[in-house]
């Protein structure tokens, strides 16, 4: 698994606090995926992508039942506050989604 304190660094950049439970707890659910680097980051760019967020974080493992233009604003939002990386770090993206929607004590364990 990827350092948490890179995780972390990088999240610093787009919120100003940081729940480090909810972060661990994520780095944990998510570290296969992580550790996979066809998957440890989000493509923006890629319609299918977005539409792998949208139903595979926001609405199995958030349970959200938002529609979902609402949904893929709320993607496309970290995307904009992202755009500045190239490389879109997941568990940093999933994070940002997370927070956004006070869900980030579903990953406390």
């Amino acid at each position: 698994m990827a350092d948490i304190q890179e995780h972390k660094a990088a999240l610093a950049k787009y919120t100003s606090s940081i729940n480090d439970a909810a972060l661990a707890g994520m780095a944990k659910t998510y570290a296969l995926v992580l550790n996979n680097a066809d998957a440890r980051h989000v493509a923006c760019t890629d319609a299918s992508e977005k539409e792998t967020v949208r139903q595979n974080f926001l609405k199995k493992k958030l349970g959200l039942t938002n529609s979902d233009a609402d949904l893929d604003a709320a993607i496309e939002a970290v995307c904009l506050k992202m755009k500045e990386d190239r490389l879109k770090s997941r568990l940093v993206f999933y994070y940002l989604l997370a927070e956004q929607y006070k869900l980030l004590g579903n990953f406390v364990k």
